[in-house]
């Protein structure tokens, strides 16, 4: 399940939640059925599946579509109760996927792409790389200030307000001191151990890119080669 806004610890609790519901075997196998079936299924048919009552199976059913995995809809044809079509379940498109610790993938497979429809005229595929990462970043910046809107930010302040994007993005943020942020993970290992300057260089270029966004020009997003961790760090501007 691809979530939006990112959950404020850096896990994706709606999708941990869907994996969660299918911790069951009755709720698994209706699932799989339904999957399996490549059209709306009945409460009726989802029974007969796994051999259990239709009112059961509704319980079951409805938890599924509460953790996202399933939606209803009425099938078509005529009303079998007064007012009322038989109820029918089908699998949502969105994929389910929970990383520990958290992986961002899709921002960085979307700052890829953007660039490679996006590369300007004698712009490199670096170049263009590292400007779209700025601009997803710079949104990031303005969206978070337009949410939290915390006035004019000094170096704490600008830290503490990056602290909650970062979390959301799983960089596990680290306040080693009031005016220098570690990052204790890489969202987007282990593509930066295949091609870390590369991927720090995006790393560094979003955060540089959100800071700018939010107004937090007395901080900056500074590259930490060697670093253990990941390889940027947000720190009182020199």
């Amino acid at each position: 399940m691809n979530v939006t806004v990112p959950d404020p610890d850096g896990l994706d609790a709606p999708a941990i939640a869907a994996v969660a519901a299918l911790d069951d075997d009755l709720r698994r196998g209706m699932y799989v059925y339904a999957r399996r079936a490549r059209r709306p299924v009945t409460r009726d048919e989802a029974a007969a599946a796994v051999g259990i009552s239709r009112k059961l199976a509704a319980f079951h059913l409805d938890k599924l579509v509460a953790a996202g995995l399933l939606r209803f809809g009425f099938a078509p044809g005529p009303v079998v109760k007064v007012g009322r079509r038989p109820k029918v379940y089908e699998p949502v498109d969105e994929a389910i996927q929970v990383q520990l610790p958290a992986r961002r993938h899709e921002l960085l497979a979307g700052i890829l792409a953007e660039a490679v429809l996006a590369e300007g005229s004698g712009e490199s595929a670096r170049e263009a790389v590292l400007r779209v990462a700025g601009e997803r970043g710079f949104a990031a910046g303005e969206e978070e200030r337009a949410r939290t809107r915390p006035g004019r930010l000094g170096t704490e302040r600008a830290l503490t307000v990056a602290e909650g994007m970062l979390r959301r993005y799983g960089f596990e943020p680290s306040r080693d001191s009031r005016t220098c942020v570690r990052l204790r993970n890489c969202p987007f290992h282990p593509l930066a151990a295949e091609a870390p300057e590369l991927v720090c260089g995006i790393n560094q270029a979003f955060l540089a890119g959100f800071l700018n966004g939010v107004r937090a020009g007395n901080v900056e997003a500074a590259l930490v080669p060697g670093a253990a961790e990941c390889c940027v760090e947000l720190r009182q501007a020199e």
